[in-house]
Protein backbone atom coordinates (compact mmCIF):
# COMPACT_ATOMS: atom_id res chain seq x y z
CA UNK A 1 0.00 0.00 0.00
CA UNK A 2 1.37 3.55 -1.27
CA UNK A 3 2.01 6.45 1.33
CA UNK A 4 0.17 9.01 0.13
CA UNK A 5 0.94 11.51 3.32
CA UNK A 6 2.61 13.90 1.15
CA UNK A 7 -0.36 14.30 -1.23
CA UNK A 8 -1.34 18.35 -0.05
CA UNK A 9 -5.46 16.97 0.30
CA UNK A 10 -4.27 14.33 2.67
CA UNK A 11 -2.20 17.01 4.98
CA UNK A 12 -3.25 18.91 8.10
CA UNK A 13 -3.94 22.23 7.96
CA UNK A 14 -2.17 24.28 11.11
CA UNK A 15 -5.06 26.41 11.29
CA UNK A 16 -7.90 23.93 12.03
CA UNK A 17 -5.43 21.65 14.95
CA UNK A 18 -7.58 22.88 17.47
CA UNK A 19 -11.21 22.08 15.81
CA UNK A 20 -12.49 19.23 18.15
CA UNK A 21 -12.34 22.44 20.81
CA UNK A 22 -13.61 25.11 18.75
CA UNK A 23 -17.00 26.33 19.19
CA UNK A 24 -20.09 26.56 16.16
CA UNK A 25 -19.16 29.96 15.26
CA UNK A 26 -15.68 29.61 15.83
CA UNK A 27 -15.77 26.54 13.49
CA UNK A 28 -18.11 28.09 10.96
CA UNK A 29 -15.61 31.17 10.34
CA UNK A 30 -13.05 28.70 10.13
CA UNK A 31 -14.80 26.81 7.29
CA UNK A 32 -15.96 29.89 5.62
CA UNK A 33 -12.55 31.33 5.90
CA UNK A 34 -10.70 27.82 4.10
CA UNK A 35 -14.03 27.68 1.42
CA UNK A 36 -13.24 31.62 0.40
CA UNK A 37 -9.60 30.36 -0.85
CA UNK A 38 -11.44 28.09 -3.59
CA UNK A 39 -12.28 31.01 -5.92
CA UNK A 40 -8.51 31.81 -6.18
CA UNK A 41 -7.52 28.44 -6.72
CA UNK A 42 -9.65 27.47 -9.84
CA UNK A 43 -8.71 31.26 -11.40
CA UNK A 44 -5.04 29.91 -10.68
CA UNK A 45 -5.71 26.73 -13.39
CA UNK A 46 -7.74 29.49 -15.73
CA UNK A 47 -5.27 28.42 -18.58
CA UNK A 48 -5.57 24.69 -18.43
CA UNK A 49 -9.38 24.85 -17.42
CA UNK A 50 -10.00 27.26 -21.10
CA UNK A 51 -8.25 24.39 -23.02
CA UNK A 52 -10.42 21.87 -21.07
CA UNK A 53 -13.64 23.80 -22.23
CA UNK A 54 -12.27 23.85 -26.40
CA UNK A 55 -11.87 20.57 -25.93
CA UNK A 56 -15.24 20.14 -25.08
CA UNK A 57 -16.76 22.52 -27.45
CA UNK A 58 -14.78 20.22 -30.35
CA UNK A 59 -16.16 17.64 -29.16
CA UNK A 60 -20.02 19.09 -28.89
CA UNK A 61 -19.29 20.47 -32.44
CA UNK A 62 -18.64 17.39 -34.02
CA UNK A 63 -21.04 15.19 -32.34
CA UNK A 64 -19.20 13.88 -29.49
CA UNK A 65 -19.71 13.84 -26.04
CA UNK A 66 -18.57 14.54 -22.78
CA UNK A 67 -17.79 11.42 -20.11
CA UNK A 68 -16.92 12.41 -16.89
CA UNK A 69 -15.37 9.81 -14.42
CA UNK A 70 -14.59 9.69 -10.81
CA UNK A 71 -14.85 7.64 -7.59
CA UNK A 72 -16.92 8.86 -4.60
CA UNK A 73 -17.39 12.41 -4.14
CA UNK A 74 -15.74 12.95 -7.35
CA UNK A 75 -17.69 10.93 -9.21
CA UNK A 76 -20.72 11.87 -7.91
CA UNK A 77 -20.58 15.69 -8.98
CA UNK A 78 -19.68 14.30 -12.69
CA UNK A 79 -23.04 12.77 -12.48
CA UNK A 80 -24.63 15.33 -10.79
CA UNK A 81 -23.00 18.05 -13.12
CA UNK A 82 -24.17 15.56 -16.37
CA UNK A 83 -27.62 15.22 -14.79
CA UNK A 84 -28.60 18.44 -14.35
CA UNK A 85 -27.41 19.54 -18.39
CA UNK A 86 -30.50 18.10 -20.10
CA UNK A 87 -33.09 20.45 -18.34
CA UNK A 88 -30.63 24.02 -17.95
CA UNK A 89 -29.70 23.84 -21.94
CA UNK A 90 -32.04 21.22 -23.94
CA UNK A 91 -29.08 18.87 -23.94
CA UNK A 92 -29.29 15.05 -25.26
CA UNK A 93 -29.35 12.70 -21.67
CA UNK A 94 -26.06 11.10 -23.42
CA UNK A 95 -24.05 14.38 -24.58
CA UNK A 96 -22.59 14.63 -21.03
CA UNK A 97 -22.41 11.85 -18.95
CA UNK A 98 -21.02 10.50 -15.20
CA UNK A 99 -19.66 7.56 -14.59
CA UNK A 100 -18.99 6.33 -11.16
CA UNK A 101 -16.65 3.55 -9.60
CA UNK A 102 -19.78 1.06 -8.32
CA UNK A 103 -22.20 2.54 -10.47
CA UNK A 104 -25.80 3.61 -9.42
CA UNK A 105 -25.05 2.67 -6.04
CA UNK A 106 -22.69 4.45 -4.85
CA UNK A 107 -24.28 7.91 -5.81
CA UNK A 108 -26.41 7.09 -2.37
CA UNK A 109 -24.31 4.87 -0.49
CA UNK A 110 -20.56 4.89 -0.01
CA UNK A 111 -18.75 1.70 -2.10
CA UNK A 112 -15.03 2.44 -0.93
CA UNK A 113 -13.21 -0.32 -2.47
CA UNK A 114 -15.04 0.43 -6.15
CA UNK A 115 -12.04 2.88 -6.74
CA UNK A 116 -9.13 0.48 -6.68
CA UNK A 117 -9.40 -1.34 -9.87
CA UNK A 118 -7.69 0.25 -12.75
CA UNK A 119 -9.48 -2.68 -14.72
CA UNK A 120 -13.12 -1.27 -13.88
CA UNK A 121 -12.02 1.76 -15.17
CA UNK A 122 -11.19 0.63 -18.02
CA UNK A 123 -13.76 -1.33 -18.57
CA UNK A 124 -16.16 1.45 -18.21
CA UNK A 125 -14.55 3.27 -20.85
CA UNK A 126 -15.73 0.21 -23.34
CA UNK A 127 -19.18 0.31 -22.06
CA UNK A 128 -19.63 3.65 -22.95
CA UNK A 129 -17.80 3.24 -26.35
CA UNK A 130 -15.28 6.03 -26.20
CA UNK A 131 -14.25 7.15 -29.36
CA UNK A 132 -11.90 9.54 -31.00
CA UNK A 133 -15.16 12.47 -30.84
CA UNK A 134 -15.19 12.17 -27.15
CA UNK A 135 -13.92 13.69 -24.24
CA UNK A 136 -13.60 11.74 -21.27
CA UNK A 137 -12.41 14.21 -18.02
CA UNK A 138 -11.43 11.85 -15.12
CA UNK A 139 -11.43 13.30 -11.64
CA UNK A 140 -9.43 12.63 -8.71
CA UNK A 141 -9.20 15.50 -6.14
CA UNK A 142 -6.44 13.40 -4.16
CA UNK A 143 -4.89 12.26 -7.65
CA UNK A 144 -4.51 8.63 -7.49
CA UNK A 145 -7.54 6.99 -7.54
CA UNK A 146 -6.67 3.94 -9.53
CA UNK A 147 -10.82 3.41 -11.29
CA UNK A 148 -9.83 6.80 -13.13
CA UNK A 149 -6.29 6.22 -14.00
CA UNK A 150 -7.25 3.24 -15.74
CA UNK A 151 -10.15 4.93 -17.29
CA UNK A 152 -7.93 7.63 -18.23
CA UNK A 153 -5.62 4.99 -20.29
CA UNK A 154 -8.39 3.20 -22.03
CA UNK A 155 -9.75 6.42 -23.38
CA UNK A 156 -6.61 7.32 -24.64
CA UNK A 157 -5.78 4.34 -26.01
CA UNK A 158 -9.63 4.11 -27.92
CA UNK A 159 -8.42 7.87 -29.21
CA UNK A 160 -10.59 10.20 -27.01
CA UNK A 161 -9.30 13.43 -25.78
CA UNK A 162 -8.45 13.48 -22.56
CA UNK A 163 -8.72 15.79 -19.33
CA UNK A 164 -7.39 14.56 -15.68
CA UNK A 165 -8.97 17.34 -12.74
CA UNK A 166 -6.62 17.03 -9.09
CA UNK A 167 -6.25 18.92 -6.41
CA UNK A 168 -3.06 18.51 -5.53
CA UNK A 169 0.45 19.29 -7.58
CA UNK A 170 1.21 17.87 -10.65
CA UNK A 171 4.63 17.07 -9.10
CA UNK A 172 2.88 15.20 -6.62
CA UNK A 173 0.97 13.16 -8.80
CA UNK A 174 1.60 12.99 -12.70
CA UNK A 175 -1.02 11.83 -15.34
CA UNK A 176 -0.50 11.48 -19.08
CA UNK A 177 -3.69 13.49 -20.10
CA UNK A 178 -4.02 15.83 -23.37
CA UNK A 179 -5.03 18.73 -20.66
CA UNK A 180 -4.06 18.77 -16.75
CA UNK A 181 -6.08 21.21 -14.28
CA UNK A 182 -4.58 21.31 -11.11
CA UNK A 183 -6.87 23.14 -8.68
CA UNK A 184 -4.77 23.20 -5.61
CA UNK A 185 -6.85 23.65 -3.20
CA UNK A 186 -4.17 23.05 0.22
CA UNK A 187 -4.85 20.94 3.13
CA UNK A 188 -8.47 20.42 4.49
CA UNK A 189 -10.26 21.92 7.72
CA UNK A 190 -11.15 18.10 8.25
CA UNK A 191 -7.88 16.11 7.12
CA UNK A 192 -8.50 14.13 4.09
CA UNK A 193 -11.58 14.91 3.74
CA UNK A 194 -12.16 15.92 0.24
CA UNK A 195 -16.02 16.52 0.09
CA UNK A 196 -14.83 19.95 1.61
CA UNK A 197 -12.57 22.79 -0.41
CA UNK A 198 -11.57 20.15 -3.49
CA UNK A 199 -15.01 19.08 -3.81
CA UNK A 200 -16.39 22.61 -3.54
CA UNK A 201 -13.32 23.34 -6.27
CA UNK A 202 -14.39 20.06 -8.63
CA UNK A 203 -18.23 21.61 -8.50
CA UNK A 204 -17.27 25.27 -9.38
CA UNK A 205 -14.57 23.50 -12.28
CA UNK A 206 -17.46 21.27 -13.35
CA UNK A 207 -20.37 23.97 -14.15
CA UNK A 208 -17.73 25.81 -16.05
CA UNK A 209 -17.15 23.67 -17.93
CA UNK A 210 -20.93 22.46 -19.42
CA UNK A 211 -21.91 25.97 -18.72
CA UNK A 212 -19.47 27.92 -21.56
CA UNK A 213 -19.36 25.00 -23.38
CA UNK A 214 -23.16 25.16 -23.69
CA UNK A 215 -23.18 28.98 -24.27
CA UNK A 216 -20.30 28.25 -27.28
CA UNK A 217 -22.58 25.54 -29.11
CA UNK A 218 -25.29 28.10 -28.97
CA UNK A 219 -27.03 26.90 -26.05
CA UNK A 220 -27.59 30.25 -24.34
CA UNK A 221 -28.80 34.06 -25.96
CA UNK A 222 -26.98 36.89 -23.89
CA UNK A 223 -27.32 35.24 -20.62
CA UNK A 224 -30.29 33.39 -21.02
CA UNK A 225 -31.67 29.72 -21.27
CA UNK A 226 -33.41 29.76 -23.96
CA UNK A 227 -32.82 26.25 -25.04
CA UNK A 228 -35.28 25.17 -22.59
CA UNK A 229 -38.50 22.46 -22.96
CA UNK A 230 -40.85 25.31 -21.33
CA UNK A 231 -43.74 22.50 -21.42
CA UNK A 232 -42.51 20.44 -18.91
CA UNK A 233 -44.03 22.14 -16.10
CA UNK A 234 -45.85 25.15 -14.89
CA UNK A 235 -42.09 26.92 -13.62
CA UNK A 236 -40.43 26.58 -16.60
CA UNK A 237 -43.21 27.90 -18.88
CA UNK A 238 -43.70 30.80 -16.92
CA UNK A 239 -39.57 31.44 -17.50
CA UNK A 240 -39.83 30.64 -20.75
CA UNK A 241 -42.55 33.81 -21.08
CA UNK A 242 -40.48 35.62 -19.45
CA UNK A 243 -37.69 34.73 -21.30
CA UNK A 244 -39.63 35.59 -24.62
CA UNK A 245 -40.73 38.84 -23.21
CA UNK A 246 -37.44 40.03 -22.40
CA UNK A 247 -35.80 39.16 -25.46
CA UNK A 248 -38.84 40.04 -28.31
CA UNK A 249 -40.58 43.04 -25.89
CA UNK A 250 -43.90 41.16 -26.84
CA UNK A 251 -47.08 41.59 -24.06
CA UNK A 252 -46.99 38.37 -21.61
CA UNK A 253 -50.19 36.74 -23.20
CA UNK A 254 -48.59 37.26 -26.79
CA UNK A 255 -45.04 35.39 -25.64
CA UNK A 256 -47.61 32.83 -24.17
CA UNK A 257 -49.30 32.17 -27.89
CA UNK A 258 -45.93 32.32 -29.24
CA UNK A 259 -44.29 29.92 -27.06
CA UNK A 260 -47.62 27.81 -27.71
CA UNK A 261 -47.15 27.82 -31.29
CA UNK A 262 -43.24 26.45 -30.84
CA UNK A 263 -44.12 23.40 -29.03
CA UNK A 264 -42.64 24.70 -25.69
CA UNK A 265 -39.43 25.76 -27.36
CA UNK A 266 -37.88 28.97 -25.87
CA UNK A 267 -35.22 29.27 -28.68
CA UNK A 268 -37.94 28.03 -31.51
CA UNK A 269 -40.34 31.13 -30.31
CA UNK A 270 -38.06 33.84 -30.29
CA UNK A 271 -36.73 32.89 -33.62
CA UNK A 272 -40.19 32.43 -35.04
CA UNK A 273 -40.59 36.61 -33.93
CA UNK A 274 -36.89 37.41 -35.41
CA UNK A 275 -37.74 35.94 -38.63
CA UNK A 276 -41.90 36.61 -38.64
CA UNK A 277 -42.10 33.11 -40.12
CA UNK A 278 -44.02 29.71 -38.62
CA UNK A 279 -42.36 27.30 -36.31
CA UNK A 280 -40.55 25.15 -39.60
CA UNK A 281 -39.36 28.31 -41.44
CA UNK A 282 -37.91 29.27 -37.34
CA UNK A 283 -35.93 26.05 -36.92
CA UNK A 284 -34.79 26.00 -40.31
CA UNK A 285 -32.95 29.28 -40.12
CA UNK A 286 -31.95 28.09 -36.44
CA UNK A 287 -30.10 24.88 -37.72
CA UNK A 288 -28.62 27.18 -40.89
CA UNK A 289 -27.20 29.20 -37.76
CA UNK A 290 -25.61 26.42 -36.06
CA UNK A 291 -28.09 26.88 -33.20
CA UNK A 292 -27.14 30.53 -32.02
CA UNK A 293 -29.65 32.31 -31.77
CA UNK A 294 -27.39 35.84 -32.21
CA UNK A 295 -26.94 34.20 -35.58
CA UNK A 296 -30.31 34.47 -37.18
CA UNK A 297 -31.56 37.27 -38.88
CA UNK A 298 -34.49 38.84 -39.77
CA UNK A 299 -37.01 37.61 -43.05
Amino acid sequence: MDDRGHLTTEQRNPRSMRLDRLSTRQAFELINEEDATVAAAVRAAGADLCRAIDLVVGAFRSGGRLIYVGAGTSGRLGVLDAAECPPTFLSDPTMVQGVIAGGAEALTRSVEGAEDSLADGAAAMDECGVGCTDVVLAIATGGTTPYVHGALARARQRGAATVFLACVPWEQVRDDADVSIRVVTGPEVLTGSTRLKAGTATKMVLNMITTIAMVQVGKVYENLMVDVNASVNAKLVDRGVRIIQAVTGRPREDARRLLEAARGQVKTAIAMHIVGGDRTTAERRLAEAGGHLSRVSGG
